[in-house]
Protein backbone atom coordinates (compact mmCIF):
# COMPACT_ATOMS: atom_id res chain seq x y z
CA UNK A 1 0.00 0.00 0.00
CA UNK A 2 1.18 3.27 -0.99
CA UNK A 3 0.95 5.09 2.79
CA UNK A 4 2.89 8.61 1.39
CA UNK A 5 -0.40 9.07 -0.64
CA UNK A 6 -2.42 8.46 2.60
CA UNK A 7 -4.59 4.76 2.17
CA UNK A 8 -8.44 5.71 2.84
CA UNK A 9 -11.40 3.64 3.44
CA UNK A 10 -14.95 4.26 2.68
CA UNK A 11 -17.40 3.33 4.54
CA UNK A 12 -20.31 2.64 2.63
CA UNK A 13 -21.15 1.69 -1.29
CA UNK A 14 -24.16 3.43 -2.34
CA UNK A 15 -24.51 6.09 -4.39
CA UNK A 16 -22.48 9.16 -2.30
CA UNK A 17 -19.78 6.45 -1.06
CA UNK A 18 -18.85 5.00 -4.07
CA UNK A 19 -18.95 8.68 -6.20
CA UNK A 20 -16.00 9.48 -3.12
CA UNK A 21 -14.33 6.71 -3.57
CA UNK A 22 -14.17 6.61 -7.39
CA UNK A 23 -13.16 10.92 -6.45
CA UNK A 24 -10.23 9.65 -4.50
CA UNK A 25 -9.14 6.53 -6.49
CA UNK A 26 -8.95 8.69 -9.70
CA UNK A 27 -6.57 10.97 -7.56
CA UNK A 28 -4.59 8.35 -7.19
CA UNK A 29 -4.98 7.56 -3.14
CA UNK A 30 -4.93 3.87 -2.57
CA UNK A 31 -8.63 3.10 -1.50
CA UNK A 32 -10.91 0.37 -0.32
CA UNK A 33 -14.15 0.54 -0.72
CA UNK A 34 -16.68 -0.90 1.93
CA UNK A 35 -20.12 -2.57 1.54
CA UNK A 36 -22.47 -4.65 3.65
CA UNK A 37 -23.63 -6.11 0.28
CA UNK A 38 -21.80 -8.79 -1.19
CA UNK A 39 -22.93 -8.65 -4.58
CA UNK A 40 -22.02 -4.62 -4.54
CA UNK A 41 -18.58 -6.13 -3.82
CA UNK A 42 -18.72 -8.73 -6.34
CA UNK A 43 -19.63 -6.02 -8.82
CA UNK A 44 -16.80 -3.84 -7.90
CA UNK A 45 -14.54 -6.56 -8.40
CA UNK A 46 -15.61 -8.04 -11.39
CA UNK A 47 -16.71 -5.45 -13.85
CA UNK A 48 -15.46 -1.66 -11.82
CA UNK A 49 -18.84 -1.14 -11.38
CA UNK A 50 -21.39 -0.68 -8.58
CA UNK A 51 -24.45 -2.10 -10.47
CA UNK A 52 -26.73 -1.40 -7.74
CA UNK A 53 -26.36 1.91 -6.86
CA UNK A 54 -24.02 3.83 -10.31
CA UNK A 55 -25.13 1.54 -12.64
CA UNK A 56 -23.77 1.92 -15.76
CA UNK A 57 -20.58 4.42 -14.72
CA UNK A 58 -17.31 2.59 -14.80
CA UNK A 59 -15.36 2.88 -11.49
CA UNK A 60 -11.28 3.14 -11.66
CA UNK A 61 -9.74 -0.25 -11.75
CA UNK A 62 -7.40 0.71 -8.74
CA UNK A 63 -10.48 1.32 -6.89
CA UNK A 64 -10.82 -2.12 -4.55
CA UNK A 65 -14.13 -3.25 -2.32
CA UNK A 66 -14.68 -5.45 0.08
CA UNK A 67 -17.09 -6.64 2.68
CA UNK A 68 -14.51 -7.40 5.38
CA UNK A 69 -14.45 -4.55 7.79
CA UNK A 70 -10.88 -5.74 9.03
CA UNK A 71 -9.61 -5.72 5.42
CA UNK A 72 -11.13 -2.25 4.96
CA UNK A 73 -9.60 -0.37 8.01
CA UNK A 74 -6.59 -1.97 9.58
CA UNK A 75 -4.13 -0.14 7.54
CA UNK A 76 -6.08 2.97 7.00
CA UNK A 77 -4.83 6.70 7.16
CA UNK A 78 -7.82 8.03 6.96
CA UNK A 79 -11.69 6.87 7.09
CA UNK A 80 -14.52 8.05 5.53
CA UNK A 81 -17.99 7.38 6.37
CA UNK A 82 -20.72 7.19 3.80
CA UNK A 83 -22.96 4.60 5.89
CA UNK A 84 -27.07 5.71 6.61
CA UNK A 85 -27.36 7.66 9.67
CA UNK A 86 -29.54 5.32 11.55
CA UNK A 87 -26.67 2.09 10.75
CA UNK A 88 -23.49 4.64 11.81
CA UNK A 89 -23.64 3.39 15.40
CA UNK A 90 -23.41 -0.52 14.51
CA UNK A 91 -21.14 -0.30 11.90
CA UNK A 92 -18.53 1.96 13.38
CA UNK A 93 -18.92 -0.36 16.50
CA UNK A 94 -17.79 -2.63 14.66
CA UNK A 95 -14.92 -0.90 13.19
CA UNK A 96 -13.43 0.90 16.20
CA UNK A 97 -11.18 -1.93 17.71
CA UNK A 98 -9.54 -1.65 13.81
CA UNK A 99 -8.62 1.88 13.78
CA UNK A 100 -4.90 2.99 14.52
CA UNK A 101 -4.41 5.82 16.39
CA UNK A 102 -3.23 8.31 13.98
CA UNK A 103 -5.99 7.75 11.85
CA UNK A 104 -8.31 10.47 10.62
CA UNK A 105 -12.61 10.55 10.69
CA UNK A 106 -14.21 12.01 8.20
CA UNK A 107 -18.32 11.89 7.80
CA UNK A 108 -20.25 12.52 4.44
CA UNK A 109 -23.82 11.21 5.80
CA UNK A 110 -26.47 13.51 7.10
CA UNK A 111 -29.11 13.14 9.13
CA UNK A 112 -29.84 12.84 13.22
CA UNK A 113 -29.73 9.05 14.88
CA UNK A 114 -33.45 8.78 16.26
CA UNK A 115 -33.59 8.44 20.10
CA UNK A 116 -30.45 9.68 21.11
CA UNK A 117 -30.53 13.20 18.44
CA UNK A 118 -27.06 13.28 17.67
CA UNK A 119 -25.44 13.91 14.30
CA UNK A 120 -23.64 11.67 12.49
CA UNK A 121 -20.22 13.33 13.69
CA UNK A 122 -21.71 13.28 17.66
CA UNK A 123 -22.10 9.66 17.30
CA UNK A 124 -18.96 8.89 15.88
CA UNK A 125 -17.14 11.10 18.40
CA UNK A 126 -19.16 9.42 20.96
CA UNK A 127 -18.26 5.95 20.12
CA UNK A 128 -14.31 6.55 18.73
CA UNK A 129 -13.82 8.94 21.45
CA UNK A 130 -11.46 11.65 18.55
CA UNK A 131 -12.15 14.46 16.19
CA UNK A 132 -14.62 14.28 13.35
CA UNK A 133 -14.07 16.42 10.07
CA UNK A 134 -17.47 16.77 7.81
CA UNK A 135 -17.95 16.65 4.23
CA UNK A 136 -21.49 18.78 3.33
CA UNK A 137 -22.94 20.59 0.71
CA UNK A 138 -25.39 20.40 -2.73
CA UNK A 139 -24.11 17.16 -4.25
CA UNK A 140 -25.80 14.98 -6.20
CA UNK A 141 -23.94 11.64 -6.40
CA UNK A 142 -24.76 11.27 -10.47
CA UNK A 143 -23.66 14.95 -11.07
CA UNK A 144 -20.17 14.25 -9.17
CA UNK A 145 -19.27 10.85 -10.57
CA UNK A 146 -20.01 12.90 -13.82
CA UNK A 147 -17.62 15.09 -12.97
CA UNK A 148 -19.94 18.66 -13.23
CA UNK A 149 -19.00 21.15 -11.00
CA UNK A 150 -19.80 21.21 -7.63
CA UNK A 151 -18.42 23.16 -4.54
CA UNK A 152 -18.87 21.53 -0.86
CA UNK A 153 -18.21 22.76 2.34
CA UNK A 154 -15.34 20.46 4.98
CA UNK A 155 -16.10 21.23 8.60
CA UNK A 156 -12.87 20.65 10.79
CA UNK A 157 -12.05 22.04 14.61
CA UNK A 158 -8.15 21.84 13.71
CA UNK A 159 -7.37 24.25 10.90
CA UNK A 160 -4.81 22.14 10.10
CA UNK A 161 -6.39 19.16 8.97
CA UNK A 162 -8.65 21.11 7.20
CA UNK A 163 -6.63 22.38 5.42
CA UNK A 164 -4.84 18.74 4.25
CA UNK A 165 -8.13 16.91 3.44
CA UNK A 166 -9.16 20.10 1.58
CA UNK A 167 -6.15 19.25 -0.90
CA UNK A 168 -7.31 15.73 -0.69
CA UNK A 169 -10.76 16.16 -1.54
CA UNK A 170 -10.47 19.07 -4.18
CA UNK A 171 -10.17 18.46 -7.85
CA UNK A 172 -11.10 20.24 -10.97
CA UNK A 173 -14.62 19.52 -11.08
CA UNK A 174 -15.00 19.49 -6.63
CA UNK A 175 -14.42 22.32 -5.31
CA UNK A 176 -14.15 22.55 -1.48
CA UNK A 177 -13.97 24.98 0.81
CA UNK A 178 -13.43 24.63 4.80
CA UNK A 179 -15.00 25.71 7.85
CA UNK A 180 -15.24 25.64 11.15
CA UNK A 181 -19.43 25.14 12.30
CA UNK A 182 -19.47 21.19 12.48
CA UNK A 183 -23.08 21.76 13.97
CA UNK A 184 -24.32 23.86 11.61
CA UNK A 185 -23.30 21.93 8.65
CA UNK A 186 -24.15 19.02 9.85
CA UNK A 187 -28.06 20.53 10.92
CA UNK A 188 -28.37 21.96 7.69
CA UNK A 189 -27.67 18.93 5.90
CA UNK A 190 -29.79 16.97 7.90
CA UNK A 191 -32.88 19.55 8.44
CA UNK A 192 -32.61 20.01 4.28
CA UNK A 193 -34.30 16.55 3.65
CA UNK A 194 -37.28 16.96 5.91
CA UNK A 195 -38.05 20.41 3.83
CA UNK A 196 -37.15 18.69 0.72
CA UNK A 197 -40.29 16.08 1.50
CA UNK A 198 -42.22 19.22 2.25
CA UNK A 199 -41.39 20.77 -1.07
CA UNK A 200 -41.92 16.96 -3.10
CA UNK A 201 -45.27 17.25 -1.34
CA UNK A 202 -46.13 20.66 -2.63
CA UNK A 203 -44.94 20.01 -6.34
CA UNK A 204 -47.35 16.52 -5.87
CA UNK A 205 -50.22 18.29 -5.26
CA UNK A 206 -49.71 21.18 -7.74
CA UNK A 207 -49.50 23.85 -5.46
CA UNK A 208 -47.17 25.88 -7.83
CA UNK A 209 -43.65 28.19 -7.68
CA UNK A 210 -44.93 29.97 -4.97
CA UNK A 211 -45.85 27.81 -2.25
CA UNK A 212 -42.14 25.78 -3.41
CA UNK A 213 -40.77 29.41 -2.97
CA UNK A 214 -42.42 29.82 0.51
CA UNK A 215 -41.34 26.50 1.85
CA UNK A 216 -37.37 26.66 0.78
CA UNK A 217 -37.36 30.21 2.30
CA UNK A 218 -39.31 29.29 5.39
CA UNK A 219 -37.44 26.16 5.37
CA UNK A 220 -34.01 27.67 5.77
CA UNK A 221 -35.49 29.70 9.03
CA UNK A 222 -36.71 26.66 10.52
CA UNK A 223 -33.21 24.66 10.27
CA UNK A 224 -31.38 27.96 11.31
CA UNK A 225 -33.37 28.58 13.90
CA UNK A 226 -32.87 24.96 15.23
CA UNK A 227 -29.22 25.34 14.47
CA UNK A 228 -28.48 28.65 16.65
CA UNK A 229 -30.74 26.61 19.27
CA UNK A 230 -27.94 23.57 18.88
CA UNK A 231 -25.03 26.41 18.92
CA UNK A 232 -24.23 26.68 15.16
CA UNK A 233 -23.47 30.12 13.73
CA UNK A 234 -26.25 32.00 11.60
CA UNK A 235 -24.06 32.51 9.14
CA UNK A 236 -23.49 29.01 8.59
CA UNK A 237 -27.15 28.54 6.88
CA UNK A 238 -26.40 31.32 4.09
CA UNK A 239 -23.51 29.40 2.83
CA UNK A 240 -23.19 26.00 0.64
CA UNK A 241 -24.24 23.14 3.01
CA UNK A 242 -27.39 24.93 4.68
CA UNK A 243 -29.06 27.30 1.63
CA UNK A 244 -27.14 26.03 -0.96
CA UNK A 245 -27.98 22.41 -0.34
CA UNK A 246 -31.56 22.96 0.43
CA UNK A 247 -32.23 24.64 -2.66
CA UNK A 248 -30.62 21.53 -4.78
CA UNK A 249 -32.97 18.81 -2.71
CA UNK A 250 -35.72 20.34 -2.82
CA UNK A 251 -35.73 21.23 -6.90
CA UNK A 252 -34.47 17.97 -7.93
CA UNK A 253 -36.59 14.80 -9.21
CA UNK A 254 -32.46 13.69 -8.07
CA UNK A 255 -33.19 14.09 -4.42
CA UNK A 256 -34.96 10.77 -2.97
CA UNK A 257 -36.47 13.13 -0.51
CA UNK A 258 -37.63 15.25 -3.08
CA UNK A 259 -39.40 12.10 -4.75
CA UNK A 260 -40.91 10.97 -1.43
CA UNK A 261 -42.67 13.95 -1.12
CA UNK A 262 -43.96 13.99 -4.87
CA UNK A 263 -45.52 10.51 -4.46
CA UNK A 264 -47.54 11.61 -1.03
CA UNK A 265 -48.83 14.54 -2.53
CA UNK A 266 -50.00 12.46 -5.45
CA UNK A 267 -51.41 10.33 -2.92
CA UNK A 268 -48.92 7.09 -2.69
CA UNK A 269 -48.82 5.51 0.86
CA UNK A 270 -45.32 5.91 1.84
CA UNK A 271 -44.87 2.23 3.07
CA UNK A 272 -45.74 1.75 -1.05
CA UNK A 273 -42.88 4.32 -1.77
CA UNK A 274 -40.31 2.47 0.47
CA UNK A 275 -40.68 -0.56 -0.79
CA UNK A 276 -39.60 0.05 -4.61
CA UNK A 277 -36.36 0.85 -3.76
CA UNK A 278 -33.42 0.11 -1.97
CA UNK A 279 -32.36 3.92 -1.83
CA UNK A 280 -33.07 5.60 1.85
CA UNK A 281 -34.72 9.13 1.94
CA UNK A 282 -33.23 10.30 4.99
CA UNK A 283 -35.57 12.53 5.36
CA UNK A 284 -38.18 10.03 6.96
CA UNK A 285 -36.41 9.56 9.74
CA UNK A 286 -34.76 12.20 10.44
CA UNK A 287 -38.24 13.61 10.77
CA UNK A 288 -38.32 12.50 13.61
CA UNK A 289 -35.61 13.22 15.30
CA UNK A 290 -36.25 16.40 14.24
CA UNK A 291 -39.71 16.63 15.73
CA UNK A 292 -37.94 15.54 18.89
CA UNK A 293 -35.82 18.28 18.88
CA UNK A 294 -38.33 21.07 18.78
CA UNK A 295 -39.98 19.39 21.56
CA UNK A 296 -36.68 19.65 23.65
CA UNK A 297 -35.15 22.89 22.59
CA UNK A 298 -38.94 24.59 22.76
CA UNK A 299 -38.48 25.94 19.25
CA UNK A 300 -41.24 26.75 16.39
CA UNK A 301 -40.83 24.61 13.27
CA UNK A 302 -44.26 23.74 11.78
CA UNK A 303 -43.36 22.90 8.74
CA UNK A 304 -40.99 20.09 9.56
CA UNK A 305 -43.96 18.96 12.51
CA UNK A 306 -46.34 18.87 9.47
CA UNK A 307 -43.70 16.69 7.40
CA UNK A 308 -43.47 14.34 10.59
CA UNK A 309 -46.95 13.96 11.01
CA UNK A 310 -47.49 13.24 6.98
CA UNK A 311 -45.28 10.49 7.05
CA UNK A 312 -45.17 9.30 10.41
CA UNK A 313 -48.84 9.83 11.73
CA UNK A 314 -50.83 9.60 8.16
CA UNK A 315 -51.83 12.94 8.45
CA UNK A 316 -53.33 13.94 4.48
CA UNK A 317 -50.67 16.38 3.05
CA UNK A 318 -53.57 18.61 2.02
CA UNK A 319 -54.73 18.40 5.72
CA UNK A 320 -50.75 19.24 6.26
CA UNK A 321 -51.04 22.64 3.99
CA UNK A 322 -54.14 23.92 5.15
CA UNK A 323 -52.88 23.98 8.98
CA UNK A 324 -49.90 25.49 8.11
CA UNK A 325 -51.62 28.54 6.00
CA UNK A 326 -53.84 28.58 9.04
CA UNK A 327 -51.54 29.28 11.71
CA UNK A 328 -51.62 32.65 13.89
CA UNK A 329 -49.79 35.35 12.66
CA UNK A 330 -46.25 36.03 12.97
CA UNK A 331 -43.44 38.59 12.09
CA UNK A 332 -41.18 36.92 9.92
CA UNK A 333 -38.15 37.59 11.54
CA UNK A 334 -38.27 36.46 14.48
CA UNK A 335 -37.08 33.51 17.09
CA UNK A 336 -33.18 34.22 16.71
Amino acid sequence: MNYSNGYISVIGAGSWGTTLASLLAEKGYDVILWSHEKEVVESISHSNENNIYLPGIKLPANLKATDDIEEATAKSRYILNAVPTQYIRTVFSLIKPCIRNECIIISASKGIENNTLLTPSMVLKEILARPVVVLSGPSFAKEVIAKLPTAVTLATEDRKTGLLLQEIFNTDYFRVYTHDDITGVEIGGALKNVIAIASGISDGLGLGYNSRAALITRGLAEITRLGIAMGAKEVTFSGLSGLGDLVLTCTSHLSRNYTVGHELGKGVKLSEITGRTKYIAEGVTTAISAYELLKKYGIDLPITEQVYLTVCKDKSPAEAVRDLMNRSLKSEFYGY
